[in-house]
């Protein structure tokens, strides 16, 4: 079964009031304020309990996971995993080839 599609109200996600653009969650950098205050209130502001939470750490890499459902990316060449836009900045900068 999927998720709801998520819309935007008009206001900011993080509950700061604010309005912001059409076809926006958040204003500028309120994103990255809601995900850190999800952290502390959810998961004792500590990352290492939210993978553990959801089973990942060192014998289950969230990384891996995220590159096998198709939602992130690993470099070929040099093994870094990362977002689409990130591999996309990535793959312009000159790195060191695996072996």
């Amino acid at each position: 079964m999927s998720k709801p599609r998520l819309l935007p109200t008009g206001n900011c996600w993080c509950g700061c009031g604010r309005e912001v653009g059409l076809g926006k969650f958040f204003a500028q950098g309120h994103d990255k304020v809601a995900e850190a205050a999800l952290v502390a209130v959810r998961y004792e502001a500590s990352v290492p309990r939210l993978l553990a939470e959801h089973e990942f750490g060192p014998d289950n890499s969230v990384t891996g996971a995220a590159v096998a459902e198709g939602r992130w990316e690993r470099c070929d060449r040099c093994g870094y995993t990362g977002a689409p836009a990130s591999m996309r900045n990535h793959e312009k900068k000159p790195h060191k080839e695996t072996e």
